[in-house]
């Protein structure tokens, strides 16, 4: 396998949980990935991304970590991650984890033992300041909006979360730290795991705590603890390790902007892509706009080439689905952006589901929501003293559940979607005797099997691997249009993202060449380019030039 082999691959993100369950338990599990590891071969996929699976008190759904190197029983055991490594590599499929090494679970015998006294060997693996109870160290937030600093009555110091009080962040200065962590990654690598999803990892290093925040605007209140000066030290230390076993990752990185993203990625960088949050952006309704949608990838492909890599991706399990927030939870809307973002230079991943086309849930009642927070039942109230209906406030306060995205995988049209043969552990989509995979594989117009074609395109095209990437009629508010090019050959690629009739304007560059279409399955062909070019609703078409 060359070195370059990721620029031709295409991922796919696993949510455990939500995936198969074969035990009857209502919770998916390692045997479940296993036993459809072949239906990931069929798709035509070349590594699966595993969401974590690590013991945890599953404070947040197994990002919060109690042991590296041992599984949520949940899931299965240490010889079930054998199995489903061996079985994949069988069927030429790679295996990344997700590395979560900003914060542990508040369980993990690491922060047991710090938390103890204040003088122990485990003090340092995490931040500790001495205080009075009611008067943190400064004023920092966590991205929950509340106090990143929590009081431990112990040894009256407080420690510090940028997520959940559940998670305290370990403290990447200590250099014994560091090296506790870089041989739990050497674990794994040893165990046959092939490269990480690289969970929050600018957030690594943390601003003297003497730094107060005075800008709370946009990703002013997270500074102190996002792409800090300093963090190279921990990225180049990350990467040799990463190198000397041929990993493959794709790190999370918010706070490391288009212009500077470059140089964390490729040959010179500290990981092989990372995933850019910009493009998903949505308002407090979980509405996107695609003028935004299209001026922010056009900037991030042009602002990556030609040193850089991306993740591309539609969905993930932290983002309702992006056929409801962007689209208007059509078939139709979700192979169109399945089209626009799957040609762009970078290496894309397909959410599971996201090739059936699942949209998100319908709730009823609040309880209904996986994890209700005080804010969430604070926040319904609200809305119904201002005179909101019942159903108005729960659709409000559900618009930017994380349950849309982890509901249960749809294999069939059976009672519990053959997800499970118990009650799910989170509801089931109401579509899911349409929108299922069975359903799917019967259909050759299917959303699956545009993926498919789509990923066999990249798997074959130098051009689409390596070739540059050029916007056309840029600024268009419903038209995602670009050409891919490498010396004289050319790919152009236009999708229609609204559900409205849309004009292209081409250059005369375009038309002055021959161009043939290539098969996609779509319903309507396009015959001839012209200056204004006018598309359906969700219409899509790809096309290269002859030689």
């Amino acid at each position: 396998m060359t070195a370059d082999w990721y620029k031709y691959a295409t991922g796919y993100q696993i949510y455990p949980r939500s995936f198969l369950d074969t035990n009857g338990d209502g919770i998916g599990d390692i045997q479940g990935v296993i036993e459809k590891l072949p239906y990931l071969k069929q798709l035509g996929v070349d590594f699966i991304w595993i969401n974590p699976v690590f013991k945890s008190p599953n404070k947040d759904n197994g990002y919060d970590i109690s042991d590296y190197q041992d599984i949520n029983p949940e899931y299965g055991t240490l010889d079930d991650v054998r199995e489903l490594v061996d079985e994949a590599h069988a069927l030429g499929l790679k295996v990344l984890f997700d590395l979560v090494v900003n914060h542990t679970s508040d369980k993990h015998p690491w922060f047991c033992a710090s938390r103890s006294s204040k003088d122990n060997h485990y003090r340092d693996f995490y931040h500790w300041v001495e205080g009075k109870e009611d008067c943190p160290p400064n004023n920092w937030k966590s991205f929950k909006g509340e106090s990143a600093w929590t009081y431990d009555e112990t040894t009256q110091s407080y420690y510090l979360h940028i997520f959940d009080k559940s998670q305290p962040d370990l403290n990447w200065k200590n250099p014994k730290l560091r090296q506790a962590i870089y041989d739990m990654i050497q674990f794994w690598f040893d165990f046959g795991i092939d490269g990480f999803r690289l969970d929050a990892i600018s957030h690594l290093q943390k601003a003297a705590y003497d730094r107060q925040v005075t800008d709370w605007e946009g990703d002013g209140p997270w500074g102190p603890f996002m792409n800090v000066e300093g963090i190279k030290t921990y990225m180049t230390e990350l990467k040799a390790l990463f190198d000397a076993n041929g990993a493959l990752t794709v790190g999370e990185a918010s706070g490391v902007r288009s212009p500077e993203a470059s140089s964390w990625t490729g040959d010179g960088g500290y990981m092989t892509m990372i995933f850019e949050w910009e493009h998903n952006a949505r308002d407090a309704d979980n509405h996107g706009s695609i003028p935004d949608f299209i001026a922010v990838l056009n900037r991030w492909q042009k602002d990556m080439d030609p040193g850089g890599w991306c993740g591309l991706y539609l969905e993930n399990h932290d983002i309702p689905r992006i056929v409801q927030s962007f689209g208007d939870g059509s078939v139709a809307a979700s192979k169109a952006f399945a089209v626009a973002y799957f040609l762009l230079r970078g290496t894309p991943f397909i959410y599971q589901g996201q090739e059936i086309a699942m949209s998100g849930l319908h709730f009823t009642e609040l309880s209904q929501l996986d994890s209700v927070t005080v804010r969430d039942v604070k926040a319904y109230d609200s809305y119904i003293e201002k005179g909101l209906t019942p159903q108005e406030a729960l659709d409000k306060v559900s618009a930017w559940s994380r349950d849309h995205a982890r509901s249960p995988m749809q294999w069939d049209d059976s009672p519990k979607a053959g997800f499970t043969s118990a009650e799910p552990w989170l509801m089931l989509s109401s579509n899911y005797t349409e929108r299922n995979v069975k359903k799917a594989l019967s259909d050759k117009n299917s959303t699956f099997y545009l993926y498919q074609k789509l990923i066999a395109l990249r798997h074959e095209s130098k051009l689409i691997a390596e070739g540059h990437y050029c916007p056309v009629d840029e600024g268009n508010a419903a038209v995602f249009a670009y050409q891919r090019i490498l010396g004289d050959e050319e790919l152009l690629v236009m999708a229609n993202l609204t559900r409205h009739t849309a004009l292209l304007k081409l250059p005369d560059s375009i038309l002055e060449n021959d161009w043939q279409e290539i098969d996609l399955g779509q319903d309507v062909s396009c015959e001839t380019l012209t200056k204004e070019l006018s598309l359906p609703a969700y219409a899509y078409h790809v096309f290269e030039k002859r030689q």
